[in-house]
């Protein structure tokens, strides 16, 4: 199993691969004036090259997460069975873009040999929190959204534990935008069932997203960021970072050395994340 945190400047889009079966969660490109947005689509087509797409995972529907042309790249070209996202719905062109696309999609392939299946979730309307039959390679457990905390569209953002099964599997914990004020819920509820080998860091390194608690339940071993060279946020924020490297190994983002992709695999002497520079 592997992880590649795909920069994609200030967003998210990572691919997780296991047995020739690939998982794609969020779906940012660039602008198309970006300097790397020919890289990314290079990426893409490398890395999810001799693997079945089984699924889209997109964590909320703010652009830097959902992108109606990452959308439609993927599910026009990759095909997948599936689109998993938080059951809301964030009033913006770019998620009115993004329903419509997977809309379109689903009716082209109704009737198809390969449908695409919509599927939207909110924890408190699950009987359970484990999502069964997407794939035979991972195991999914939703941890988020839930009613009690939607107030904001970062935190309805999803968070799923997604697990590799049998041989070289390991947990990788995917987080969207979450806050601390969900993470306060999330933390008390779930408490050492968030534990995961990696963890996508909340809201690319905010220290709004970095609550002590989780991470002392999540344990992990690595935590890998997604944020842009230079981004007028300021992600990821100094303070976040010195409380992940408190908790974690290795703590690796996107805007080192001027922009790289994260490549994160378990090794034999344990898990090791390789830089990939964008030029």
């Amino acid at each position: 199993m592997n992880i590649i945190t795909v920069n994609v400047g200030q967003g998210a889009l990572s691919l997780v691969r296991h047995n020739k079966e690939a998982i794609v969660i969020d779906s940012r490109i660039p602008p198309s004036d970006d300097k790397t947005v020919a890289y990314v689509k290079e990426m893409l087509m490398v890395s999810l090259k001799d693997h079945y797409v089984k699924g889209l995972i997109l964590t909320g529907f703010d652009s830097d997460h959902s992108d109606i042309t990452g959308v439609s790249i993927i599910l026009r070209k990759y095909r997948p069975d599936w689109v998993v996202y938080p059951k809301y719905y964030k009033e913006s062109e770019e998620a009115r873009s993004v329903f419509e696309r997977i809309e379109q999609e689903e009716k082209e392939r109704c009737s198809s040999t390969n449908p695409l299946k919509r599927i939207s979730v909110r924890l408190d309307q699950l009987k359970n929190r484990k999502l069964v039959g997407l794939s035979s390679n991972f195991e999914f457990e939703l941890f988020s959204p839930h009613i009690e905390d939607m107030d904001c569209s970062n935190n309805c953002s999803i968070v799923l534990k997604l697990s590799g099964i049998g041989a070289g599997g390991f947990s990788y914990l995917i987080t969207g935008d979450t806050e601390n004020e969900r993470w306060e819920t999330i933390s008390k509820f779930f408490g050492e069932a968030l534990k995961s080998h990696i963890l996508a860091a909340p809201h690319h390194g905010s220290k709004n997203a970095t609550h002590p608690a989780s991470l002392l339940h999540i344990e992990p071993h690595t935590v890998l960021i997604s944020a842009g060279v230079d981004n007028q946020y300021g992600h990821p924020d100094p303070e976040a970072l010195r409380v992940y490297s408190r908790v974690a190994k290795f703590v690796f983002s996107t805007n080192m050395q001027n922009g790289v992709s994260l490549f994160t695999r378990d090794g034999i002497t344990g898990f090791t994340t390789e830089l990939i520079p964008s030029n």
